[in-house]
């Protein structure tokens, strides 16, 4: 399990609203970091006048990206730099926990931490305030976890509108009023390399591990596939004492709610969210105050630990969509796929080069300051899926000439 579960108690970690660091950090570090750490050697911005023309005008500015992967925050740093508004970033408390100059840099290149585990009132307040200034765009991704599957979008939580609701409502009681406006993000990355030999050392890693020869007689796709059923038995066989039948996707539910519904039981008496990011969250936050407060003993905090362990065994399985290789499935669907893999076995990935990050921004949605009670769901959030979905669309259709087939 990766360190993404904290027990100490929470403090708020503000960002710095002066830019002069992240204007100095995003031209001189950031792109040799991309490059070292994720492999990450060109981007492109498609669409930045719509977000600059919201900058222009004063708009309180939202940006809702698709997070697929841990360098997300970090692609988007350009754009900012790019229309001449460096942006704020809500980010994960864990993030800032890994070392006091990572603390520094997220802070300085406008990041502010977020509890996950609990309320976060100043962190709400913070971001509210951010739009409602209107001096930097808010970057908050809706997904609320980094689902490595680049084109698929998970679940969108509504909290990102109730920000920006609120942050509305603030604005239009100013004098002259202003508005808050969403920005819908589609983030695409193409590997520009050669598949097969980046990631067949990963693949035999993982056989090795299972104690299989190498499969190297094997096409790449029934390779990659033979591990993912090897994996998910072993799972079933660990929770539910014997593999399941069906297809990928119906195994992988069961097995999902094998983890998490004994645990329901316990702490929530079994009450369930709508998706497995929701199920997650909830559990966390029972699971972990007493521990934060050193109120258990060692035997039970330990069991505590085993338990948010199995909860982040769910959360992971959760991000191997059903039927997401198809007939031909891209190259990146492949790298993903044995990427989510290694992370799940090791908590390491491997940095696969050269990736080229492709941007989409859509156009503006104005945020109303009050809620339509008449409407089905969240209006607002709809919009956002259906840019965003439609965008990653258009995106894989221009993919790089150089990029991998």
């Amino acid at each position: 399990m990766q360190n993404v579960v904290i027990d100490e108690p929470y403090e708020f970690v503000p960002p710095d609203r002066k830019p002069f660091w992240a204007k100095l950090l995003g031209r001189t570090v950031l792109p040799r970091y991309l490059k070292a750490s994720h492999g990450i050697e060109s981007y492109e911005f498609i669409g930045a006048d719509r977000l600059k023309a919201s900058v222009d005008a004063g708009h309180g500015v939202l940006l809702a990206p698709n997070h697929c992967r841990p360098c997300d925050p970090m692609v988007l740093i350009p754009l900012g730099l790019l229309v001449g508004a460096p942006i704020h970033v809500m980010a994960s408390w864990h993030l800032f926990m890994e070392g006091a100059l990572q603390r520094w840099i997220l802070q300085r290149v406008g990041v502010f931490s977020v509890y996950r585990e609990g309320m976060d009132r100043e962190a709400l307040k913070c971001a509210i305030q951010i739009l409602a200034d209107a001096q930097r765009p808010l970057v908050l991704f809706a997904e609320g976890v980094i689902s490595r599957t680049n084109d698929r979008l998970n679940h969108m939580m509504d909290g990102t509108v109730f920000i920006a609701r609120n942050a509305a409502k603030q604005r239009a009681e100013r004098t002259p009023p202003g508005k808050v406006v969403v920005h819908p993000i589609a983030m695409r990355y193409f590997f520009m390399g050669d598949l097969e030999p980046a990631i067949t050392p990963v693949l035999e890693a993982i056989e090795r591990r299972l104690s299989w020869q190498p499969q190297a007689g094997r096409p790449l796709k029934d390779r990659i596939v033979k591990v993912g059923e090897a994996l998910l038995t072993l799972k079933e066989k660990e929770y539910q004492s014997l593999p399941s039948d069906g297809d990928l996707g119906a195994r992988i539910t069961r097995l999902i709610d094998a983890v998490l519904t004994p645990l329901e039981e316990e702490w929530v008496k079994g009450k369930r969210d709508a998706d497995v990011v929701g199920r997650v969250k909830a559990l966390r936050a029972a699971i972990l105050p007493e521990m934060v407060e050193d109120k258990v003993d060692e035997a039970e905090r330990n069991r505590r630990w085993r338990q948010l362990a199995d909860v982040y065994v769910a959360q992971q399985l959760s991000n191997y969509p059903p039927g997401y290789f198809g007939e031909e499935p891209s190259p990146e669907r492949l790298l993903e796929t044995v990427e989510r893999f290694e992370e799940d076995l090791t908590d390491r990935v491997r940095v696969h080069r050269p990736m080229h990050a492709a941007v989409e921004v859509g156009e503006a949605i104005d945020v109303p300051p009050g809620r339509d009670r008449g409407a089905t769901g969240e209006p607002v959030m709809a919009r956002v899926r259906a840019d965003i979905e439609r965008m990653l669309e258009g995106l894989r259709a221009r993919r790089p000439a150089r990029a991998a087939r």
